[in-house]
């Protein structure tokens, strides 16, 4: 798909998103917007079900300058199942429109140390923590404990993303935060009908207070009122 400009549910720190790879993403997460969309939509599905793939055409497009970009927001770049070739094309794509600040989130951040070498000098790293608990039935990724564990090692400049939130265990959910250190963190709620174990009103307003309270530049995406208004 070409560079196109952010919208929607999309972070507001960013400006724009581009995803290179097609395929199915191997963690499998029941609450997967791009694959529900892949199984209603003829379109969607011609791209995002079957082999982890780079879609024609995708290292072409170009970036610009001065821009904020999500790169594959639509999956994975660093999941167990996305071969090292895919990755160094899609990176030495990236490095080459220097003059922009690029955004990657992964479940697997453990595979990130592979790949310092070879970002684009202006980035940022990210993490997908949906719960301190057990997520077996949930998704097929790394742990959360896993997850943690890299992060809390990675160099440089890194952001935690709790979306979508699931129940947890406040005072240890803020331990593993404190521990990332992260630039800032962001907590969003499901945005579909997926059913999902969620935590009380109460849990998050004291996860809230006490993010705020040791200073993490906590950033609220709106579809966390639905979990406030129940």
């Amino acid at each position: 798909m070409p560079l196109n400009k952010s919208k929607g549910n999309m972070y507001s720190f960013v400006t724009h998103t581009h995803s290179h790879l097609g395929g199915k993403c191997s963690h499998e997460c029941v609450y997967c917007y791009v694959q529900d969309m892949a199984t209603r939509f003829p379109v969607m599905r011609e791209k995002y079900l079957g082999s982890i793939r780079i879609l024609d055409k995708e290292l072409s497009v170009k970036y610009g300058k001065d821009k904020t970009i999500f790169i594959e927001h639509c999956n994975d770049l660093f999941a167990s199942s996305v071969s090292g070739d895919l990755i160094a094309s899609i990176l030495a794509h990236c490095c080459g429109w220097p003059k922009n600040t690029y955004v990657f989130q992964t479940k697997n951040p453990e595979r990130y140390f592979s790949w310092l070498r070879d970002m684009p000098e202006n980035h940022i790293l990210g993490v997908t923590i949906e719960t301190n608990r057990c997520m077996a039935n949930i998704s097929k990724a790394p742990s959360p404990e896993l997850r943690v564990e890299a992060m809390v090692e990675l160099p440089g400049r890194k952001f935690v993303t709790i979306e979508p939130v699931l129940d947890f265990d406040v005072d240890v959910l803020v331990d593993w935060i404190c521990a990332i250190d992260p630039e800032f963190l962001n907590l969003g709620a499901d945005s579909k009908d997926n059913y999902l174990p969620e935590p009380t009103v109460e849990k998050i307003s004291q996860l809230v207070q006490k993010l705020k309270k040791l200073g993490i530049d906590l950033r609220e995406k709106h579809n966390l009122q639905r979990l406030k208004l129940k």
